[in-house]
């Protein structure tokens, strides 16, 4: 921890980094940043701003954050904060952007929520499943390396690596491995086949705001090309979101049939990770699926 000064002095230099000059802080005061960074918003003359920051980030973790808000900024389709900075002051890691003031949703908002998130998955610009470069779900990192084929995407690059994650951490023995594992040859004829889209990839409640016009606005992506009904299968994980999020969706880009029979499936890899940084407790989630199906 660190005292007053400290923190102001932290502040200031950022600032000074982000724009060339000095620029006053005139208040600021901590907020809601979930369990990895620390957060806070700052008042200055340059308006409000946020700023996140963390002691022991991996080297690349707020990098690859800031190429991620950039590509769904540039779909165009939902609000994303504007992206000012990044670098490292007082030893610290720190990435800086716009502060979105939060307000009470609009009567359309979930419909327009929907609508425009179908529109950015309806907007194709990859052949491949993946991405040009690994990022991060929470503090795990996640390989994008890109595949042809949705179903190897999913299996290599998400179920198998976190998985073996939990397996080397001790949160799931060899026999739990091997009949997860069983899986795999199930999931050709589970999931249908669908173009790349670009995801957010972390999409859960707690990842979304309400800005001061009412619309949805997405924070802390795991941007990846990817079947979309991971996507939407992320947003029933833990709930939050209105029936007319789906249905508006469903008018724009409609999903196979079935949809609702592979939201477990999906949320397998979810699931694994909050194994993997909570502990296992989030176990029996995985566990049914499987159970359901071997």
């Amino acid at each position: 921890m660190f005292n007053t000064g400290d923190q102001q002095q932290l502040f200031e230099s950022i600032l000074f980094q982000t724009f060339g000059e000095t620029v006053p802080v005139e208040e600021y005061r901590f907020v809601s940043g979930g369990c990895i960074n620390n957060t806070v918003c700052l008042i200055t003359e340059k308006g409000k701003l946020f700023i996140k920051w963390h002691e022991s980030a991996p080297e690349n973790m707020f990098e690859v954050e800031a190429m991620g808000l950039d590509l769904l900024k540039k779909a165009g389709q939902i609000k994303i904060p504007t992206f000012l900075g990044k670098g490292n002051a007082n030893g610290k890691d720190y990435l800086i952007m716009e502060y979105i003031d939060s307000a009470r949703p609009d009567k359309m908002y979930w419909e327009n929520f929907g609508a425009n998130l179908a529109h950015m998955h309806k907007n194709n610009t990859q052949n491949q499943y993946g991405l040009d470069h690994n990022n991060y779900i929470g503090r795990l990192p996640q390989s994008n390396e890109p595949k042809d084929d949705w179903i190897d995407f999913f299996v290599e690059k998400r179920l198998e690596v976190q998985v073996q994650l939990a397996r080397y951490n001790g949160l799931v023995d060899a026999g739990f491995v091997k009949k997860f594992q069983k899986i795999y040859d199930k999931l050709p004829e589970l999931l249908p086949v669908d173009p790349p889209s670009l995801i957010h990839g972390d999409m859960w409640s707690g990842n979304v705001m309400t800005g001061a016009d009412g619309q949805a606005c997405l924070i802390d992506p795991a941007v990846y090309y990817g079947h979309r009904e991971i996507e939407l299968s992320f947003t029933q994980m833990f709930g939050g979101f209105d029936i007319s999020f789906y249905n508006s969706y469903n008018e724009v880009y409609p999903l196979q049939p079935g949809f609702d029979r592979r939201v477990d499936i999906y949320n397998m890899y979810p699931y694994l990770v909050h194994v993997n940084l909570f502990g296992a407790s989030y176990l029996s989630g995985v566990t049914r699926v499987v159970n359901r199906y071997l």
